[in-house]
């Protein structure tokens, strides 16, 4: 057993039974298994938190498997667990991301001053931008609107001064219930507004037919996933009239099953949880995640254990509201 705590004993004698979990859980849901509320034990037995070991928590409770550098993000959390220090923070955008962003920009925004723009020699994600541009096909005003409001999206992560209006989200920066200011930002664009809402993208989420407005669709259109762009082609075709996509449209925890990272990520969870358990399996471990966490301790195997089960969560339970809201 790699801590001093008998996670069968504390199992047995906990009430296990569901209830609302804790603040620190809100990336992967509202309600708490019995394996959560055991790490929510291991957490009592620790406290009060020292502030690295709260920093730590706080990476975790910000972790998105959806993320396009999520592996990366995992191994950074785990060398943090492991040196028992929060790590410093950076803000810069990775280079290729925000080479993406900023031609995007680039690119819609020349279209919507002159519809009739070729020959830009900028691409994003390898596309070229007469070909992204193409997607799109003849201008109308509708056309111009919605290309607009991707515009309004990407400027909003560059330009902090800049904040996007959902057009069908009602929620607040923050995830705050009832903050959509739509009909007050968009006054006098009702009939673009409501066009947008009611065009409808079919496609499927892992494998089951689904649905999704092209407004979700662009509010949701997120700079730090791991498929923005094919996410925005997707968009660009829906916004040229083609609603059923070849392949399924990616955003958050939407069809995150076909992220390239998800077997990584995987592989960085059944190690952790090797660790916090002290029952390593022979398979799929990676010693590059294992030998940065050192020695178990009591906090050290709590933070695995919050970093796993957060993982095991997202991938797993990935499709159930999407299917729902469908």
């Amino acid at each position: 057993m790699c801590c001093d705590v008998d996670f069968m004993r504390m199992s047995e004698e906990k009430d296990t039974s569901r209830g609302p979990c804790r603040p620190c859980w809100q990336n992967c849901g509202v309600e708490a298994d019995s394996e959560m509320l055991e790490i929510d034990a291991m957490e009592d037995s620790l406290a009060p938190l020292d502030e690295h070991t709260a920093g730590i928590r706080w990476l975790i409770t910000r972790f998105e498997a959806c993320y396009h550098q999520a592996h990366k993000e995992a191994e950074r959390i785990v060398r943090a667990i492991g040196a028992g220090r929060c790590p410093r923070e950076s803000k810069a955008r990775p280079p290729k991301r925000k080479k993406e962003l900023g031609n995007t920009r680039r690119i819609l925004s020349q279209w919507c001053r002159e519809p009739a723009v070729r020959g830009l020699n900028l691409d994003v994600g390898g596309i070229p931008a007469d070909e992204l541009l193409g997607f799109i096909g003849p201008a109308t005003h509708l056309k111009i609107w919605q290309v607009q409001r991707l515009v309004d999206r990407v400027t909003a992560v560059l330009d902090a001064g800049r904040p996007y209006y959902n057009i069908v989200l009602d929620v607040g920066d923050y995830g705050e219930p009832n903050a959509s200011k739509a009909w007050e930002y968009y006054k006098g664009q009702a009939a673009f507004l409501e066009q947008t809402r009611a065009t409808i993208i079919h496609d499927t989420v892992e494998g089951w037919k689904a649905r999704i407005s092209l407004g979700l669709a662009i509010d949701l259109l997120m700079p730090c996933h791991w498929d923005f762009v094919g996410a925005l082609v997707i968009i660009l075709k829906a916004i040229g009239g083609d609603l059923n996509p070849q392949r399924p449209y990616a955003c958050c925890s939407r069809n995150l099953h076909l992220s390239p990272l998800c077997d990584r990520l995987r592989t960085i969870s059944n190690t952790l949880k090797g660790f916090w358990t002290g029952q390593m399996p022979v398979e799929d471990i990676d010693c590059r995640v294992l030998t940065p966490l050192g020695t178990a301790t009591p906090t050290k195997c709590w933070l695995a254990a919050s970093l796993d089960k957060t993982i095991r969560l997202q991938l797993e339970h990935a499709c159930d509201f999407w299917l729902k809201s469908s």
